[in-house]
């Protein structure tokens, strides 16, 4: 059980780094702001708590492998790299421009934490699984996490590949899905609802959490249960707000994918504790 100070530790990392996303994405002025900050609990949980990676040694082959299946919440995967040191923060001032290695969706870079390159919905379970497989095979004790959207669980091969999972029996793979029941046109409900998915995960053979996802206390409670799992996959379903933490934001489809103008990061920051 973490300290109460190691958990206020986290959720301040929690904050600084919403407040680092909103500030690259106004720089850019394009991206996606709502899902970032959405599952910035889950991100946090996994780089600062639960996974073993040395960003000094970067291509260490036992270190846990994360793969962010919805690509296009790239930078809550950069601000927390870069946080960590895996390459300079004012890398971040080059978000999707031109020649930079920080795009709209991860282009793989393993040296600077990034372990595939993803945008197409649907993939990076599949990709996931293979590392898992590839683990076993070498007789390595690695975990492998993956990052899922709700609006991604409307894809065939995401099926495909959990079929896969549960059949293989991957302990060694734990997948997080942000469920924030919004897609870039809408509510799920009204567009594919995707419910009932923990029935569904559960019926392809996975262990199933659910939990509350802007609760940091719940996600680390559910990635030590899901570490505990024997002979099956793990998937954590969570429910989180899209836009969490600053309110013009929250649960607002609209913020799927624009940045903010100027007016809406001065409103955002003072929100979240700057300036």
């Amino acid at each position: 059980m973490l300290s109460r100070e190691k958990i206020q530790e986290l959720k301040e990392i929690v904050r600084l780094l919403r407040i680092d996303t909103l500030k690259m994405l106004h720089k850019a002025k394009s991206g996606h702001t709502g899902g970032p900050l959405g599952m910035m609990e889950m991100m946090v949980a996994l780089y600062f708590y639960k996974m073993r990676f040395d960003p000094k040694k970067p291509l260490w082959e036992d270190r846990d492998r994360f793969i962010l299946a919805n690509g296009h919440c790239a930078p809550a995967l950069y601000v927390c790299l870069s946080h960590l040191g895996y390459f300079p923060k004012t890398e971040l001032d080059h978000l999707r421009q031109l020649g930079s290695p920080l795009q709209g969706h991860p282009k793989l870079k393993p040296e600077w934490g990034i372990e595939m390159s993803t945008g197409s919905l649907g993939q990076g379970m599949s990709v996931a699984n293979g590392m898992a497989l590839s683990a076993r095979l070498d007789g390595k004790n690695f975990r492998v996490y993956s990052m899922h959207s709700d609006g991604e669980a409307q894809e065939g091969m995401l099926w495909e590949a959990a079929m896969a999972a549960g059949h293989y029996k991957l302990d060694n793979r734990c997948g997080l899905l942000d469920y924030n029941g919004i897609q870039i046109d809408g509510f799920n409900k009204d567009i594919k609802d995707v419910s009932p998915l923990e029935d569904k995960f559960t019926a392809f053979r996975w262990k199933v959490f659910s939990i509350d996802g802007n609760n940091i206390e719940e996600v680390i409670e559910a990635l030590d249960e899901a570490e505990k799992v024997k002979g099956q996959p793990s998937m954590i379903i969570a429910r989180t707000i899209l836009g969490k933490g600053v309110s013009i934001f929250e649960n607002k489809p609209k913020y799927h994918g624009v940045a903010p103008s100027d007016e809406e990061l001065k409103i955002a920051l003072k929100e979240l504790g700057e300036g």
